[in-house]
C-alpha cells in the first residue's frame, strides 16, 4: 500500500502540480488562521493574534519548502526549478557565460581529441574475433618484431600453447590491372594460414589457406582489400576469378577483406594479400629458406586457457632447440609476447609512452581549466553574498543553495563539454583522413567510439562538480544579517584563498605545458641542424623497385646502370649514385652480425659488432654528401668477380678494430665465415631515427650484394622542381611502365622527422592553451580584485601614495603566485624529458634555451594578464570613488 501511494503521490507532482501548490498552501494557512482563533478567544485583537500566530509558527517558506521536499518526485522538480533558474542567471551575465564554456570546450575537447587517439591505438584491439588471447611474437635481447622464415616454421610445428601462428610483412609490388597503367600498390605478404588464424571471413569470394601452398611461387593468389575493391574495382562483384599483374606476373583474385578489416598493423592499411610462397615475384625480399633473413612478423593466437606467461615458457623451449641447432643465426634465441598492432614494442613502446605523456598534458589542461573556472565561481559567489543571505533568510536551507550553485557548474560543464567534443570529432576526423606521408599510406584510426563519448561524458560531469565545490566554504560561512548589512562591497585579505590556491595550479601547469613545447622546439631545431651523415640540401631521390617492372637478377643489375646514366647525362647533375635503401627512410634497414678476422667461434653472443648494412654503387658517397674519412670509395671494379670489400663508418671502426687510427685494409668476418677488407670509412651518421645512439654501419658495393630495390641520389644545382620534372621525364624513356616516385632528399626526410614534429605541434598546441588559461586566470583575478579595491585604490592616493605603491597594491600578489607557480612547474617540467626521449631529439629540460624560454613566457603571461587591471587601479580617481560611497 505505501508504494501505490507513493507513486500515487509521485503521479500528483507531475501531473497535478498547481493543485498540490494549492492545497499546500491551504493546509499552511490554516494552522496559522487555527493559532489565530485561539489566540482571539484569550481575548486578543484579531490583528494582534494572526500577528502573533505568523511569528509562532516560524519561517512559512521554509515549512513550505520542506514540505516540498518531502513529497516524493519533488527532487527532479526542484532539480528543474534549479536548472531553469541556472539558465536565467547564464543569460543574464552572458560574458561570464561565454568564457567559462569556452575554457570548458578547450579542456574537454583536447582530453576528447587525445583519448581518442590513446584509444585508437593503444586500447582498442585489432578488429578480429577474440582479439584478447592475439599477441606478437618478439625476439632477442632488444625484443625485435622481424623475425626469419625458416624459425616461423619451427615454432609453428614445434609449439605446444598456440592455436595457431601465422606470418606476414608489408611490401610493394607494381599493379596492373588491365588498364595498361601499372601503379605502385602497398601488399601484406602473408603465409596460408594467416586469415584462418585470426577468423576473419571474407566479404565475397573466398581466402587462401595452407592448402594451396605447395612450394616457392605456387600460390599466386590475391585477396583485396574492402576500400581498395570500391576504389579500383568500383565494387564489382564480378573481379573474383579476375587475372592482375603483380610485378608482370599473373595473379588470380580469390575474394575481398569483410570491410572492417585492414590486416594486422593499426597504422597500416594494404591493397590486398598474397600468399608468402610467392616472396619472388612480389619482391618482398624475403630470403624464406635462411635463418638469419629476418623480414617478417608473426602474430599467434593462444589456446583456450593458456596464460601469455605460459606460452612465453613454450615458445622458449623451441627457441633452446633453433639456438642449438643452428648456432650461427639463432644463437641465445628468446620469444616474448606482445600486443599486436604497432610492430609489437618496436612502434608501441614510443607510442605509448608519447599519448600517455600527452593524456597526461590534456588532464593538466583541464585540470587547470578547472581551476580558473573554480576562481571565477569563487568571485561570483562573493558577488551573490547578498542574494544568497535573501535567500537564507527567507528559509532557503544552505543545502538548497549549494545544490544551486552546483546545478549551474554541472550545466556549463555539460555545454562545454558538448562544444569540446563537436570540435574534436572535426578535428579527429580530419586527422583520420590525413596522408602524413604521401608515398606510405599511414592510417590513423581515431575516430571516435561509445568509450570516447562516455568519457567525455564522465569529464564533464566531474569537472562540473570539481569547479563547483570551490564556493562551498563561503556559501556555508556566509551570515546573512552582516552580508545584508554590508551590502557587496569589501575588501580582499591578504590571506591565501582557495582561488589563490588554484591560480598557483594553474600558473604550474602552463609552465609544464611551455617546458614542454620548447623541449620539442629545441628538439627540432637540433634534428635540422644535426649530422645526419648525409646532406639532403640540394639532392633529389628517385624511389622504386625494379621488381615492379619485371627486372630481376642480372637484368636489375644493367637497369639500375642505364638509369643512372641517363640521370648523369641531365643538365645540372653534378654527381649521381644509387643504393638498395637510404638513411632515415620508411624501410627498415637490416642488421649484420660481424665478427673480428681471428674469431673462430661465429656464434651471435661473441660478434664484435652489429652493423646495419647498406648496399651502395660508385658515386653514391659523393652524391649523398657523405665524407669519406680513409682509404677510398667504391669503384665498377668492384663487382662479382673481385675480392669482397666494405667501407665502414666510424663506429664501426672503433668497436670492431678498437682505437686503430685507420682499418683501411684490414678484415672482418661475417657469421658463413666470408673475409671482407675494408677499402674505406665514412663519418659517422643516422640510420633508423634521429633520436638513436651511435650504431655501427657498413657500406657494401651493390654489385657484389645485387638488390631490386633502388634509391638513386642525383645532386644538382637546378631548381627541385625543374629536375624533378627532367628526372621524370628521361626515365619515362627508358621504361614507361617502371613505377616510381621523384622527390627532393628534404622531403623524404619527412618521415623520419614525423614524430619530432607531431610532438612539435601538439605539444606547441598545449602550450599555448596553458597560456591561454593562465592569462585568463591571472586577467580574471587581478580584475575582480582590483574591482573590489577600488575605493582602497583612491584612498591611497588621495594620501599621496605613488605608482609603484599601488601597482604593489593592486598586482603583487598576482606577480607572487606567478613566481611561486612557474617555479613549481620548472621543477615537475623536469620529468618532460624522460617522457619524450624517444620522439624528441636530444631533450634535455636544463638546455638554457628551454629555461630562459620559460621564463621569458612566463613573464609575459603575468604582464599581458596584469596590465588592464594595473592601468585600472593607476588612473582610479578618489573624489568620484568616494562621491559613489
Amino acid at each position: 500500500m505505501k508504494l501505490i501511494a507513493y507513486f500515487r503521490s509521485l503521479a500528483s507532482t507531475f501531473f497535478q502540480p498547481t493543485r498540490i501548490s494549492t492545497e499546500m498552501e491551504e493546509e499552511l494557512r490554516s494552522h496559522i488562521q487555527h493559532r489565530a482563533d485561539d489566540l482571539e478567544r484569550s481575548g486578543i485583537s484579531r490583528a494582534e493574534a494572526e500577528r502573533r500566530a505568523r511569528v509562532e509558527f516560524g519561517s512559512y517558506q521554509r515549512f513550505k519548502e520542506e514540505s516540498h521536499e518531502a513529497m516524493a518526485g519533488q527532487f527532479i522538480e526542484n532539480l528543474l526549478q534549479d536548472i531553469r533558474f541556472g539558465l536565467r542567471m547564464f543569460y543574464r551575465s552572458r560574458n561570464f557565460t561565454a568564457v567559462a564554456v569556452l575554457t570548458l570546450a578547450l579542456g574537454i575537447g583536447t582530453n576528447a581529441v587525445v583519448f581518442s587517439v590513446l584509444n585508437g591505438l593503444i586500447l582498442r584491439p585489432l578488429n578480429v574475433p577474440q582479439a584478447h588471447n592475439l599477441y606478437t611474437v618478439e625476439h632477442g635481447k632488444d625484443n625485435s618484431p622481424m623475425q626469419s622464415y625458416p624459425d616461423y616454421l619451427d615454432l609453428r610445428d614445434r609449439n605446444r600453447s598456440l592455436s595457431g601462428i601465422a606470418a606476414y610483412s608489408v611490401t610493394r609490388a607494381g599493379l596492373n590491372v588491365g588498364d595498361g597503367h601499372a601503379a605502385t600498390a602497398w601488399l601484406y605478404e602473408a603465409s596460408g594460414n594467416y586469415f584462418d588464424v585470426l577468423g576473419i571471413r571474407p566479404y565475397i569470394g573466398q581466402f587462401f589457406h595452407s592448402s594451396d601452398e605447395h612450394g616457392l611461387d605456387s600460390a599466386p593468389y590475391v585477396v583485396l582489400n574492402y576500400a581498395f575493391w570500391r576504389s579500383r574495382f568500383l565494387s564489382d562483384t564480378g573481379v573474383v576469378g579476375r587475372t592482375i599483374q603483380v610485378n608482370k606476373h599473373p595473379f588470380t583474385i580469390l575474394g575481398v577483406a569483410p570491410p572492417d578489416f585492414g590486416g594486422t598493423e593499426l597504422y597500416f592499411v594494404p591493397d590486398f594479400w598474397v600468399p608468402m610462397v610467392n616472396d619472388r615475384q612480389v619482391g618482398g625480399g624475403n630470403d624464406l629458406t635462411a635463418h638469419g633473413a629476418r623480414g617478417i612478423q608473426l602474430v599467434a593466437r593462444l589456446k583456450t586457457g593458456v596464460t601469455p606467461a605460459q606460452s612465453m615458457a613454450d615458445l622458449n623451449f623451441v627457441a633452446a632447440y633453433l639456438a642449438k641447432t643452428y648456432p650461427k643465426d639463432d644463437d641465445q634465441m628468446s620469444f616474448s609476447l606482445v600486443r599486436p598492432g604497432l610492430m609489437g614494442d618496436m612502434l608501441g613502446r614510443p607510442t605509448r609512452a608519447f599519448l600517455t605523456m600527452l593524456m597526461l598534458l590534456a588532464s593538466l589542461i583541464l585540470l587547470a581549466a578547472c581551476a580558473n573556472l573554480g576562481s571565477l565561481f569563487a568571485a561570483r559567489a562573493a558577488d551573490r553574498t547578498k542574494e544568497i543571505a535573501m535567500r537564507l533568510s527567507l528559509g532557503s536551507s544552505r543545502k538548497r543553495i549549494l545544490r544551486q550553485f552546483l546545478t549551474e557548474a554541472v550545466i556549463i560543464s555539460l555545454v562545454g563539454g558538448g562544444a569540446g567534443l563537436a570540435g574534436g570529432i572535426v578535428l579527429l576526423r580530419w586527422l583520420s583522413a590525413w596522408q602524413s606521408l604521401p608515398t606510405f599510406p599511414i592510417h590513423i584510426p581515431v575516430n571516435p567510439d561509445a568509450k570516447v563519448y562516455g568519457v567525455t561524458l564522465l569529464l564533464s560531469l566531474a569537472s562540473g562538480l570539481i569547479f563547483g565545490m570551490v564556493p562551498v566554504r563561503q556559501v556555508l560561512r556566509v551570515n546573512p544579517y552582516e552580508a545584508i548589512k554590508a551590502g557587496s562591497t569589501g575588501t580582499i585579505g591578504r590571506r591565501v584563498t582557495t582561488r589563490d590556491i588554484a591560480l598557483i595550479v594553474q600558473i604550474a601547469v602552463c609552465a609544464v605545458l611551455v617546458s614542454a613545447s620548447l623541449l620539442a622546439v629545441r628538439g627540432l631545431a637540433r634534428s635540422l641542424h644535426s649530422s645526419f651523415g648525409f646532406l639532403p640540401q640540394n639532392a633529389m631521390v628517385v624511389d622504386t623497385d625494379l621488381d615492379m617492372a619485371g627486372y630481376a637478377g642480372d637484368a636489375a643489375s644493367v637497369m639500375q646502370k642505364r638509369m643512372l646514366n641517363a640521370v648523369m647525362d641531365i643538365p645540372g647533375v653534378t654527381v649521381a649514385g644509387f643504393s638498395d635503401m637510404l638513411p632515415l627512410s620508411r624501410e627498415n634497414p637490416d642488421n649484420v652480425p660481424v665478427f673480428r678476422d681471428g674469431e673462430p667461434d661465429r656464434r651471435l653472443s661473441n660478434e664484435a659488432a652489429e652493423a646495419v648494412a647498406q648496399n651502395v654503387s660508385p658515386g653514391y658517397f659523393e652524391a649523398a654528401g657523405t665524407t669519406l674519412m680513409a682509404g677510398r670509395s667504391f669503384t665498377w671494379h668492384d663487382d662479382k668477380n673481385a675480392p669482397r670489400v666494405a667501407v665502414i663508418n666510424e663506429e664501426f671502426a672503433h668497436k670492431v678494430f678498437g682505437a686503430k687510427a685507420n682499418p683501411v685494409g684490414l678484415y672482418y668476418k661475417l657469421t658463413d665465415g666470408t673475409r671482407i677488407q675494408v677499402v674505406g670509412m665514412v663519418e659517422d651518421g643516422k640510420y633508423r631515427s634521429l633520436t638513436e645512439e651511435k650504431q655501427s654501419a657498413v657500406f657494401l658495393p651493390i654489385m657484389q650484394s645485387p638488390s631490386s630495390s633502388t634509391w638513386l641520389v642525383a645532386r644538382t644545382s637546378r631548381d627541385p622542381q625543374e629536375m624533378a620534372e627532367a628526372l621524370e621525364s628521361r626515365l619515362r624513356e627508358l621504361d614507361a611502365g617502371l613505377p616510381f616516385t621523384v622527390k627532393n632528399w628534404n622531403g623524404e626526410l619527412n618521415g623520419a622527422l614525423f614524430a619530432s614534429r607531431v610532438a612539435t605541434v601538439t605539444l606547441g598546441v598545449l602550450g599555448a592553451l596553458g597560456v591561454m588559461l593562465a592569462i585568463t586566470g591571472i586577467f580574471g583575478m587581478t580584475s575582480y580584485s582590483v574591482s573590489r579595491r577600488l575605493r582602497e585604490f583612491g584612498i591611497r592616493i588621495a594620501l599621496g601614495a605613488n605608482s609603484r605603491s599601488v601597482l604593489n597594491a593592486a598586482v603583487g600578489k598576482a606577480f607572487r603566485l606567478l613566481v611561486i607557480g612557474s617555479i613549481a612547474g620548472l621543477f615537475l617540467g623536469m620529468t618532460a624529458p624522460q617522457l619524450l626521449s624517444s620522439i624528441v631529439y636530444e631533450a634535455s629540460a636544463r638546455d638554457p634555451f628551454v629555461l630562459g624560454g620559460v621564463i621569458l613566457a612566463m613573464f609575459f603571461v603575468g604582464l599581458v594578464a596584469t596590465w588592464i587591471p594595473a592601468i585600472r587601479a593607476l588612473r582610479a580617481d578618489p573624489s568620484s570613488l568616494l562621491r559613489e560611497q
